[in-house]
């Protein structure tokens, strides 16, 4: 009994310590705490034998195991955003994007803009920084609710492109070394779910800011708004290069490399942006050292919320809880929905939380005859569901950092279009994958 308080409580208490702005480095470590010693764990390695449970050894083996896995994806992918931020590479596509729709359909134009970056290999947070600027002179000028800037890019961020089959994004990626399959698995299913999602995430999207409108809401100015800077840029059709050479690259060598091709591809996009727009950037290096610092938050944020779920792995409640899970009667595949959205939720991140999930779970399924390319796309999907509750780590930096909006103001919308829409979306490849869809 104790260790489920302890387990339900580490988790409430890891969303509190968040939401109110406490590092994830402190708030992991301090709930695997509280979580550890409500299960009777021991603090030290020094304490037990060998290969024994205990705090201090478990969430270091699951913080540095992350990170040993994904440093050289997490530091690519962060460097490429750079370059390509840096180089005005990215504001070009999403600029030509938005001025190829319009401000008449200014949401659909954010949306879209995320969308192609993300698809393309940036990294979620310099897509957030990237096109908030133009997100919100569109909000302005169309005089809509800026409260809801969050969610535009939330949803062309971490919905139908983060977790679809092709996409460069880790979450895509982490279930090919424990399930033997590819990028592309799933790929009917995966596209039939990102058109439903997408077609209905913006129309609720729309709804909630048409509807916010006519309650008289309007667009509100700040004084640190940044100023709109009218500047040269590059040519958008080379700026889209990049994007297609790491789609391109990661196609040629997936079969091969598996997750090594990424490292290739991310490799490819930062040298074909650099070649292509230099002379719009200012110092490579610097922009390669940026983004390096970029890295390591993010890679550190994950490993830390990874480190509590290791944590959490050695309790008797989480033991419990995952023969609860793998034993849902009826179809499998939906266990394994059910644990991946479990896992992603007590973490918070998709990424972590499939991290955590698949070593246990994978080979479990496997052996009941669960198909590899099924299971990997619904725990892609799962992942992009859960990973976006109030303390995960995207939703707090796209509310606060990049937007400076609140929890209170913002989050209803963005829970909305990343949360229920992607929950909607796993229901709809469960029916698709009963019914041989793609198997």
């Amino acid at each position: 009994m104790l260790s489920i308080i302890g387990l339900i409580g580490g988790l409430i208490l890891l969303i509190t310590l968040t939401m109110r702005g406490m590092n994830l480095l402190i708030a992991a470590p301090l709930s695997a705490l509280f979580l550890a010693v409500l299960s009777g764990l021991p603090m030290f390695p020094q304490l037990v034998a060998e290969g024994e449970a205990n705090f201090v050894g478990d969430y270091m083996d699951g913080f540095s195991g992350f990170v040993a896995s994904w440093f050289l994806m997490f530091l690519l992918g962060s460097v490429f955003g750079k370059v390509m931020e840096d180089s005005r590479s990215a504001e070009s596509v999403s600029k030509w994007v938005i001025d190829r729709i319009g401000i008449k359909y200014a949401v659909l134009a954010v949306v879209a803009a995320c969308a192609v970056l993300t698809y393309g290999g940036v990294s979620l947070f310099i897509v957030g920084f990237t096109v908030f600027p133009i997100a919100l002179s569109l909000f302005k000028q169309a005089n809509l609710p800026r409260r809801f800037i969050p969610a535009a890019l939330a949803f062309g961020s971490v919905t139908f492109t983060m977790t679809s089959a092709g996409s460069p994004e880790i979450q895509n990626w982490i279930p090919i070394p424990h399930l033997g399959t590819s990028p592309y698995a799933g790929w009917e299913v995966s596209l039939i779910a990102a058109i439903f999602m997408m077609i209905t995430g913006y129309i609720w999207l729309k709804w909630m800011i048409n509807r916010a409108t006519k309650n008289g809401e309007k667009f509100d100015e700040r004084e640190d708004d940044p100023e709109e800077v009218e500047r040269d840029l590059p040519n958008p059709l080379l700026s889209g290069v990049p994007l297609l050479v790491v789609l391109i690259i990661a196609f040629i060598f997936h079969d091969t490399l598996e997750t090594s091709a990424l490292i290739i591809a991310l490799a490819g996009g930062v040298f074909t942006a650099w070649l292509l727009n230099r002379r719009y950037l200012e110092n490579v290096w610097t922009s390669a050292s940026n983004g390096t610092f970029g890295a390591l938050m993010a890679i550190a944020n994950t490993a830390a919320v990874v480190g509590f779920g290791t944590v959490a792995r050695s309790t008797p409640a989480f033991e419990t809880a995952v023969d609860t899970m793998t034993s849902v009667p009826g179809d499998p595949l939906i266990g394994a929905a059910i644990a991946v959205l479990s896992i992603v939720g007590l973490t918070g991140s998709a990424s972590g939380g499939m991290e955590i999930a698949l070593p246990i779970l994978g080979p479990e399924y496997l052996s009941q005859g669960v198909n590899a390319e099924a299971l990997h796309r619904v725990s892609a999907l799962s992942s992009g569901a859960l990973d976006s509750l109030p303390h995960g780590g995207y939703t707090v930096t796209t509310i606060r950092v990049i937007c400076g909006e609140t929890h209170k103001s913002a989050y209803p919308a963005v829970a909305a279009v990343t949360v229920i829409v992607p929950m909607l979306g796993v229901i709809l490849s469960l029916v698709l994958f009963s019914m041989g869809v793609g198997i």
